[in-house]
């Protein structure tokens, strides 16, 4: 097996971390696919593959950043389950149905990859990403593309870096007195700063070839190269203690999407009922009407409002039809309360020069759809059908009327604090690639 290194850590410009996906295949047209595999019967975290993690189905975090690629003539999900399929449709893969004997607990990896190649002999390259590494990034998988097309590698697998002293284990029983160090000596023991570390596979992906999934039984062999990836973008999700530790990182490092340019949303619109407020109109026997609305929800929008965002609330999804009809002195005393206009539809947004890009919409029925996916940010309650949430950039952990827009609202500002570090950060990143580069050199 010859090992060939990547030239940085998962960085060969900083052109290519800026740009967003545009596209672009092997220029010999070897058919590249993507495959997730995502079996039913997760046994650390149940279900873990379409669980919310951030607000996206994990299974969503990798399926964005490979068709956002643009490198893949295709897009699938091996599956066993049918809730898995359903939710790998929604966010723009084919579903693989795997057969029960790929779908065994003792079924290997290598196993499903093998049954997918064998039924789709249209496939030239295989790229296995784990639903596990929800902060992959369109600019990774571009370049580990690149190391296929570009560079004649057979199979290309994701690495990161690891500085951990590692010892021997000591079987309880074995009679062995003693450990052993592994990668280090005791008495000459570096400093960080001094040691390069160790090349540690992080399961983010595994590109090879037909013919070494096939005929060589292996997903690393012939001309194998490794790519890099920066520690911030490698995540384990295997117990449920990981998951909220995931969940910190995504927020921080995770791709969310082309038109993910939270600095530039200038303005929330956000359905009344079924968001702002549970759904439910009271009416008082004399013929007063009454909507509850948590505080949490108010301090939310003002939230936005400080830093300069527009708040428009709508009564309805569109201007031809009014689906929850309220009276104008009810409109009128919401505004009020929340210091929001409130709107019949959409007019406020036709009417100026915004364009959906620089929109974030808060929806909670099927007909929303539409504007959930037009919208630079869209977010939906916990308990938003199925239609609506499968539409939607972010699920809320918190229901209609109870805090829901308060978490969207946090976290339209979390998009935005980041954004604005993105510069500082992209810069960190060269540097460090610099400083790699020049200790590879004098090495």
């Amino acid at each position: 097996m010859e090992e060939v290194p990547d030239t940085g850590p998962g960085v060969l410009s900083s052109q290519s971390q800026n740009e967003d996906a545009t596209g672009g295949h092997d220029g010999n047209e070897r058919h590249i696919a993507a495959l997730v595999l995502a079996r039913g019967g997760s046994k650390g975290i149940p279900q873990k593959n379409i669980k919310l993690l951030a607000g996206v189905p994990l299974i969503g975090w990798v399926l964005r950043a490979a068709v956002d690629s643009g490198m893949f003539h295709s897009v699938w999900v091996s599956t066993d389950h049918h809730d898995i399929g359903e939710v790998a449709k929604a966010w723009g893969a084919t579903v693989h149905r795997r057969s029960p004997e790929a779908s065994r607990d003792s079924s290997s990896s290598l196993e499903a990859i093998q049954e997918f190649a064998r039924l789709h002999p249209e496939v030239d390259v295989i790229c296995s990403v784990q639903a596990t590494a929800p902060c992959l990034h369109p600019f990774h998988v571009r370049e580990a593309v690149e190391m296929i097309t570009l560079r004649g590698r057979d199979s290309v697998f994701a690495v990161v870096r690891r500085h951990h002293f590692r010892w021997r284990e000591v079987k309880e029983g074995s009679g062995e007195a003693t450990t052993t160090p592994l990668n280090v000596d005791p008495a000459k023991r570096p400093r960080r700063q001094d040691w390069d570390g160790e090349l540690c596979e992080n399961g983010s992906f595994y590109f090879a070839t037909r013919d070494l999934v096939l005929n060589g039984g292996s997903l690393q062999g012939g001309k194998v190269a490794y790519y890099e990836m920066l520690p911030e973008y490698s995540v384990d999700i295997d117990v449920d203690i990981d998951w909220p530790v995931a969940e910190q990182r995504v927020l921080r490092y995770g791709y969310f999407g082309r038109d993910d340019e939270p600095k530039a949303v200038r303005l929330l619109l956000c359905k009344l009922s079924g968001c702002l407020t549970d759904g439910r109109l009271t009416v008082s026997a004399s013929g007063e009407e009454a909507v509850s609305i948590s505080t949490r929800d108010t301090a939310g929008l003002r939230m936005l409002k400080a830093e300069g965002l527009k708040v428009v609330l709508l009564t309805s999804s569109s201007s031809e039809e009014e689906e929850e009809p309220m009276s104008k002195a009810l409109c009128d005393a919401v505004a009020q309360r929340t210091g929001c206009p409130v709107r019949q539809s959409r007019a406020d947004v036709e009417e100026s020069d915004l364009d959906w890009a620089e929109v974030a919409y808060m929806g909670s029925d099927e007909l929303d759809a539409e504007r959930l996916s037009l919208a630079g940010l869209s977010a939906v309650p916990l308990d938003a059908p199925p239609a609506a949430v499968n539409a939607a950039k972010y699920r809320c952990r918190r229901a209609a009327g109870a805090g829901a827009v308060r978490e969207f609202a946090e976290h339209i500002l979390f998009l935005r604090k980041k954004q604005a570090k993105k510069s500082q950060t992209e810069q960190e990143r060269i540097n460090r690639f610099q400083t790699t580069i020049r200790k590879k050199n004098q090495s």
